[in-house]
């Protein structure tokens, strides 16, 4: 899909009439949500101004606006623009041989010990140069804003080398500024030990004496990831990691609970922000999620990609906790990368309502990633939303994905299909 852009960052703009504007706005952050809670206004405007959303209501009650007017002429839905809390978006090549291998019936875990994998995407980047790098990331962010993305958590991880991780995260960095999409970027050098060193426990001090310095100074990411599981990280290893990153306030969340437990119960245990995928999570961690209000992200994508059972969302909710849903964008396990489609399957699957599944894309996983300003459409947020051409917001999940944004907003700059 072609997109134009224009640029309203610098001036107050009307946008509107919309059929239906959802606010997102005063929902409980935790547990169930009915499609009744959803605060919906019907014949709706948003008055913007400098980036920042200065008024939402009826159009007809700021029809006495003096500034510019954006008039919208088609069937229209407008929700807030969507966060897409955990990709892997900087990498090179392909693992397209190993999806037919998984189609074969090869496991994840057989083709990681062959050398495919994780470690496949790590030499494909390491060998690829900072623009590539930097190509790939801008394409696949313009094709996620024309899906309605406006923010989009990054990690690093396929450098497993203090120089390569650096790389990787001043390209997330550098991207950030040339694009309209927000990047938050994480560090995941613990994503897997590299074959240069013997033990896990050695790459981990590595990483704690050479590159969290470097972070720190540079403020290239203030967020440490690690990939608890067998053939990864295991429990006591990640824990070491992660009070030293503590220790130095760095952010946490864990891949966890993947192909087995472990990683969620540590979560809870060392209070981490997240706790990301949770397939093989049992009630018992989920317990320990909601006492130590850690939040769980739930990974469709990877789950489709792998052909595994979905992270146990509906239970997720009913115990209390605040559900976040991400695309987990990467070349190995979850290489669709369409949120919107990926959150649509988890809906129908889990049996999860519509405010549920938006709220998870929007409001709650912008809590994710601690952002107080988007999420929600009300004075004082960014200017980050999408239109629908569709005049019920039911319509957006009924599809599935196929129905997209004819117009997404990203602090005032205004992109649109044609």
């Amino acid at each position: 899909m072609e997109m134009k852009k224009t640029s309203y960052s610098n001036e107050a703009v009307l946008v509107g009439p919309f059929h239906q504007l959802i606010t997102m706005d005063g929902l409980c952050p935790r547990g169930p949500l009915d499609d009744s809670d959803l605060q919906i206004i019907d014949n709706a405007g948003i008055i913007m101004r400098n980036g920042i959303i200065d008024a939402v209501g009826r159009y007809a009650d700021l029809d006495d606006f003096a500034g510019k007017r954006l008039e919208i002429d088609f069937p229209s839905v407008v929700l807030p623009g969507f966060v897409d809390a955990h990709t892997h978006i900087c990498f090179a090549g392909s693992r397209a041989e190993e999806y037919a291998l998984k189609l074969g019936g090869s496991t994840y875990q057989e083709i990681a010990m062959s050398g495919g994998g994780i470690k496949n995407t790590v030499k494909q980047t390491r060998a690829a140069s900072f623009e590539e790098l930097l190509q790939g990331v801008l394409s696949r962010t313009s094709r996620m804003l024309s899906r309605g993305v406006t923010t989009c958590e990054v990690k690093s991880g396929y450098g497993l080398t203090v120089e390569s991780e650096v790389k990787m995260l001043k390209i997330i960095a550098n991207a950030e500024q040339i694009q309209p999409v927000s990047l938050i970027p994480t560090c995941l050098a613990a994503h897997l030990k590299p074959e240069e060193f013997e033990t896990a426990r050695s790459y981990l001090d590595y990483l704690i004496k050479n590159l969290f310095p470097i972070l720190i100074e540079s403020k290239l990411s203030k967020r440490i990831d690690i990939f608890v599981e067998k053939g990864a990280f295991s429990v006591d290893d990640a824990r070491y990691y992660l009070q030293k990153a503590k220790e130095k306030r760095f952010d946490l969340v864990i891949h966890g609970d993947q192909f087995s437990q472990g990683g969620a119960r540590l979560a809870a245990e060392i209070r981490a922000l997240s706790v990301d995928h949770l397939e093989e999570t049992g009630i018992e961690d989920i317990k320990h999620l909601v006492e130590s209000n850690v939040i769980p992200i739930a990974l469709p994508g990877a789950s489709l990609g792998l052909g595994m059972k979905f992270a146990p969302a509906k239970k997720l909710l009913w115990e209390g906790l605040s559900l976040v849903i991400a695309s987990d964008w990467n070349p190995g396990s979850a290489p669709m990368g369409d949120l919107l489609t990926e959150a649509a399957i988890l809906s129908s699957y889990e049996k999860l309502s519509m405010a549920e599944t938006f709220a998870a894309i929007t409001a709650r996983a912008a809590s994710a990633l601690k952002l107080s300003d988007r999420g929600i459409l009300k004075p004082g947020m960014r200017a980050d939303f999408s239109v629908f051409p569709t005049g019920k917001y039911q319509e957006i999940l009924y599809h599935q994905g196929t129905l997209t944004p004819h117009m997404v907003f990203t602090g005032g700059e205004a992109t649109y299909a044609v």
